[in-house]
């Protein structure tokens, strides 16, 4: 049987975040993968937000100039800002900061720097459940001290240690197109991705599209919508589509229990109006590993972890499902009522919109 200190079980941004500092910290850490290899296959926009946005999104984050110091070389090209786009094609600009990335290439850099600080990956290792405070897995059992569950929004850490999963996640598709881009991100809604948004993510030579919805408000499946998307945009060829589903109510209500604790999208760690996370589960990992190893080191309680994220990212995720709840309710009944809220919000409350901040004073 594996004996470990921390056992994380997941390897995107959260899981490996979370193994560097907890690595970092002192603490023998194995990080699990379900998957061969990390980040394949990829199932994001892959936009990350510059570091300017992330502190204006996060006024309380200490220390974001490291966190967030992430090579030139994965970032594919530089976005200007976004066009929302109604259900009329009538366009809004927003000044928006950020960058595209690879998904897998990003990812597989947080796992190396993971390593690099100690922590073990083992990827095609499935995490089963928990008995008797043993984690079950498809290559044999592991004795932990403290597990971290960063396994998605279904969760299975999550289960095991009796939290509540994500509530009505969104599904969501992409796939990579070629062709020269301007460097804007488009956002469009209407009944073409009911309840959410299509989107275009420039990169270098190509794009990601997708499509997300609620299914509250869709008549068809993904795989259709996501079809009239691409051919109502000249989209002839793409990629294979990869789907994912998405936390859209904000986190859940307890991310601690007993010895284990919950990060990244099986928190709900996830911005509720447009469905980013990689920040957020970046900011959330590197708090759950610090706090992981300062257990091991000194018993220092795993009930930090909850405190010190809600502290700095709870409120702006608040705001961001409630100001969801209100696109729910008045904008995204039909096409003419999208318009009409999008019209009446403007530039500058829907830039507030997009980065968690509250509609009206």
């Amino acid at each position: 049987m594996d004996e470990v200190d921390v056992l994380v079980i997941g390897s995107g941004p959260a899981g490996s975040t979370a193994a560097r500092f907890a690595a970092e910290g002192d603490a023998s850490v194995l990080f699990i993968e379900r998957r061969a290899e990390v980040g394949v296959p990829v199932r994001c926009g892959e936009f990350m937000p510059g570091l300017g946005e992330i502190k204006t999104m996060f006024p309380k984050l200490e220390d974001a100039d490291s966190l967030f110091d992430i090579p030139d070389s994965l970032r594919c090209l530089d976005i200007k800002g976004i066009k929302l786009v109604n259900p009329k094609d009538k366009i809004t600009l927003l000044d928006m900061d950020g960058y595209t990335t690879d998904r897998d290439r990003f990812d597989q850099y947080l796992a190396k720097m993971a390593e690099e600080e100690g922590a073990v990956l083992e990827n095609n290792r499935m995490f089963l459940g928990i008995e008797g405070g043993v984690a079950k897995t498809t290559k044999g059992d592991i004795r932990y001290k403290v597990i971290i569950g960063a396994d998605g929004p279904g969760s299975r850490v999550a289960r095991s240690l009796g939290l509540q999963k994500n509530q009505n996640p969104y599904p969501a598709v992409t796939a990579q197109v070629k062709g020269d881009f301007e460097p804007y991100m488009y956002m469009y809604f209407g009944d073409i991705a009911p309840g959410a948004y299509s989107w275009i993510i420039p990169k270098d030579g190509r794009a990601n599209i997708g499509v997300g919805f609620s299914p509250r408000f869709a008549s068809g499946t993904l795989s259709e919508y996501f079809d009239k998307f691409a051919e109502k945009r000249g989209f002839n060829e793409h990629s294979k589509l990869e789907g994912k589903y998405v936390p859209s109510e904000g986190p859940i209500p307890k991310t601690v229990s007993g010895n284990g604790m919950v990060v990244g999208d099986a928190a709900g760690q996830v911005i509720s109006v447009n469905g980013g996370g990689i920040p957020l589960a970046m900011i959330a990992g590197r708090i759950c590993g610090a706090v992981a190893a300062e257990n091991i080191s000194s018993g220092s309680p795993l009930s930090r972890y909850e405190t010190e994220w809600r502290n700095v990212m709870e409120k702006p995720l608040k705001t961001a499902a409630f100001n969801k709840k209100l696109a729910d309710t008045f904008a995204f009944r039909s096409e003419r009522s999208t318009a009409l809220c999008m019209a009446m919000l403007g530039a500058r409350r829907m830039g507030n919109l997009i980065r968690c901040k509250r509609l009206f004073p």
